[in-house]
């Protein structure tokens, strides 16, 4: 009998991207919650029929969405601000760079260790179940 597996619960976004009084922090917050929000839904169910998810890697997969939530709000803010911007000290390179190279060398590890990445998946060794017995056992 196959025994059906409980989904994860996702979290609430919102203990992680918090109401903010400033109306562009709070937009985009709003975004990341979004983000975040569709990233668990889009893996999750794969990763538990696939690798065997449980509630011991909640912690890994909510920190990955909101790691593709940051790099969606870094990615923005380059978009509208562009790569350099002029700062005090005269045109310096955005900020938003430098942040969305971190959340994506933190995000490849994750991919990595939940086998999102083909060749992540390659050294993922299925589970044998009871009926796969050799008969010469």
């Amino acid at each position: 009998m196959i025994v059906p597996r409980a989904i994860l619960a996702e979290p609430n976004w919102r203990d992680i991207f918090k109401d903010s009084p400033t109306a562009q922090t709070q937009e985009a917050n709003i975004r990341c919650r979004k983000v975040a929000s569709a990233e668990w839904r889009r893996i999750v169910p794969i990763l538990e029929f696939a690798a065997g998810l449980g509630e011991v890697d909640h912690t890994t997969v909510k920190d990955l969405c909101v790691c593709v939530a940051r790099i969606d709000q870094a990615e923005r803010d380059l978009s509208e601000r562009g790569l350099m911007v002029t700062a005090e000290r005269g045109t310096v390179k955005n900020g938003a760079a430098t942040i969305a190279t971190q959340y994506r060398s933190q995000l490849s590890r994750y991919i990595r260790e939940l086998g999102l990445s083909p060749s992540a998946r390659v050294a993922i060794a299925p589970t044998e179940s009871e009926d796969d017995s050799d008969i010469w056992d």
